[in-house]
């Protein structure tokens, strides 16, 4: 069985060659101010982490204990993980109890936005099964991926291996400057941002591979199978606004096209319909297809995420 993003990888290459196709317009993106109020169960619960030690969780505040920055979720929504105060990796239960240091922060690094990576495999592949963390290192300016499983107590972070895709005539994705991985699914697919404006994609079943996706930064994997988008932020005409590929089709929507305000920060809802953005003045939703107006969730300003 084949990841999804596996099954499309050579129109993968084609559509980091085409980043600038047209985009297709949504509906306008005026935010519309509404009370907030807890999402649906079949989005998953919104959370918002904002650096206090507690934690919006679908407009209730829980608190954890300790500093949360860049809070995100295991696919099964069972645990967190986040960066404390110490700068340290930290995992928890949703309601902060058993917080474990997964990997301790030497120091003089400032580590951010992990995601946890899995990987159901397989015997008749020979594919073991991994559960580990992807987080950005930056150690004097300089920014990497690293990587440590996400059941480590006190782990050695590694370097996060990045290689070409498969018959790809370029140079290999770059070591350096990368930063705000996300993974998704359970074929050890991930995307994430470098500093020379480009959003990427890598893959790690089979073998690791990977290559450029599309002009931007901030990318978030779809969760749902079979469906090959991602969203992130490219700046146009002065504001942020949220673009969503199709990584098969070259298929770029602005989901924002009116936007008057900047859209950072995206996620995806975990059944894939509903993506949650950050803006200046709060968290706003809306529909992943295009269709509708954003809808301000909460004025609590952070980093949104998605709990199954």
């Amino acid at each position: 069985m084949l990841n999804r993003l596996r099954t499309g990888a050579a129109a993968l290459v084609v559509s980091a060659a085409i980043s600038g196709v047209a985009l297709i317009g949504s509906a306008g993106a005026a935010v519309a101010a509404v009370p907030a109020t807890p999402v649906a169960a079949a989005h998953g619960e919104l959370t918002v982490s904002n650096g206090s030690h507690s934690v919006l969780i679908n407009g209730h505040w829980v608190n954890f204990g300790v500093t949360v920055r860049d809070l995100a979720w295991s696919p099964d929504g069972s645990k967190a993980v986040f960066i404390d105060g110490s700068g340290n990796l930290v995992t928890a239960n949703p309601n902060g109890s058993g917080r474990v240091v997964v990997a301790v922060n030497p120091g003089r690094q400032t580590w951010s936005h992990p995601t946890f990576e899995v990987v159901h495999g397989n015997s008749t592949d020979g594919i073991p099964s991994r559960d580990n963390i992807i987080f950005t290192v930056d150690a004097k300016g300089v920014d990497q991926l690293d990587y440590v499983s996400a059941t480590a107590h006190h782990g050695k972070p590694q370097l996060l291996p990045l290689g070409s895709e498969s018959g790809d005539d370029t140079v290999a994705p770059p070591m350096t400057g990368n930063s705000w991985a996300n993974s998704a699914g359970t074929f050890g697919t991930a995307v994430y941002e470098n500093t020379n404006g480009y959003v990427y994609f890598r893959d790690d079943y089979t073998r690791q591979q990977g290559g450029t996706l599309a002009r931007g930064s901030e990318p978030s994997l779809s969760p749902v199978a079979d469906v090959e988008d991602v969203v992130f932020v490219r700046s146009v005409a002065g504001h942020d606004h949220l673009l969503v590929e199709n990584v098969v089709t070259g298929t770029v929507k602005d989901l924002t096209p009116h936007a008057t305000t900047d859209y950072t920060e995206p996620t995806w809802s975990t059944d894939g319909s509903t993506i949650a953005a950050r803006t200046p003045t709060g968290i706003v939703t809306l529909a992943a297809n295009g269709s509708g107006q954003p809808v301000r969730s909460t004025t609590t300003v952070g980093l949104p995420a998605w709990r199954a």
